[in-house]
């Protein structure tokens, strides 16, 4: 049985994450923003099998809680077997641009939380000998575009933070585990025209999370057809690429 810790637990992709775990027995520590919702997903997780659910409101960007955070869950739970980082928002590119309030608060939200997070649970797992840390990052982190480099600029420095742990830890006994979507049909892309095969739904999303669990991945990219995406993405020519209406 797993004792799995989710930050960020309201957002589309952790719940069916949830979901899928609650389905093999799992026990919840569920840590989101919005109270009402957290608890909804609460009472669905316990209908589907999970086996104990606490959870709590928190704001993620008050850093300095996260230490007290992680405390209670290891009580709650009796130890942290897996941790899912989940949380983050997509912010408004124009706004950023006219704004370094936004662009920095963009940043705390998607990388310095997430990384703070990262460290705290990455310490705790090192000194227990194991644990897998699975964080849900971006395609977007793969190479900064006009239309959204301040949330890619956020998740590159989080995929770049996550390799170097992942190679600290590699003979510790910890799994770390670096998820990157594409396109997913969830609100916080409501705004956006969703056409065409490269969207997903977050449960797709959830059962490529679960399967890399299962195999030890280290960076797995969801749909698995993102990879060659990047592929080609990442290795265009600079010169070619500032061109781009991307």
């Amino acid at each position: 049985m797993r004792n799995i810790l989710i930050v960020g637990a309201t957002s589309a992709i952790a719940e069916a994450t949830a979901r899928r775990f609650a389905a093999l027995g799992a026990r919840f520590y569920l840590v989101g923003r919005n109270a009402e919702k957290l608890a909804a997903i609460v009472g669905d997780l316990e209908i589907r099998g999970g086996q104990a659910v606490h959870s709590e409101s928190i704001d993620l960007d008050w850093l300095e809680q996260h230490p007290a955070l992680l405390a209670r869950a290891v009580q709650a739970l009796g130890g942290i077997d897996l941790a899912l980082i989940a949380h983050g928002s997509l912010p408004d590119q124009a706004a950023c641009q006219k704004s370094v309030k936004m662009t920095l608060a963009a940043i705390q939200t998607n990388a310095l939380s997430v990384i703070s997070l990262a460290t705290e649970l990455a310490n705790l797992f090192e000194a227990r000998g194991r644990g897998t840390l699975v964080v849900i990052g971006s395609v977007a982190g793969d190479r900064g575009r006009q239309s959204n480099y301040v949330y890619g600029a956020a998740k590159g420095m989080v995929g770049l933070f996550l390799q170097g742990l992942r190679n600290r830890l590699n003979d510790k006994g910890v799994h770390v585990i670096t998820v990157k979507p594409g396109f997913v049909d969830t609100p916080m892309t409501a705004a956006f025209e969703k056409k065409g095969l490269l969207w997903a739904q977050p449960d797709q999303i959830a059962r490529g999370i679960v399967a890399a669990v299962e195999r030890r991945r280290d960076v797995v990219y969801l749909p698995g057809f993102w990879r060659w995406i990047m592929i080609v993405i990442r290795h265009l020519p600079e010169s070619i690429f500032k061109r781009l209406k991307l």
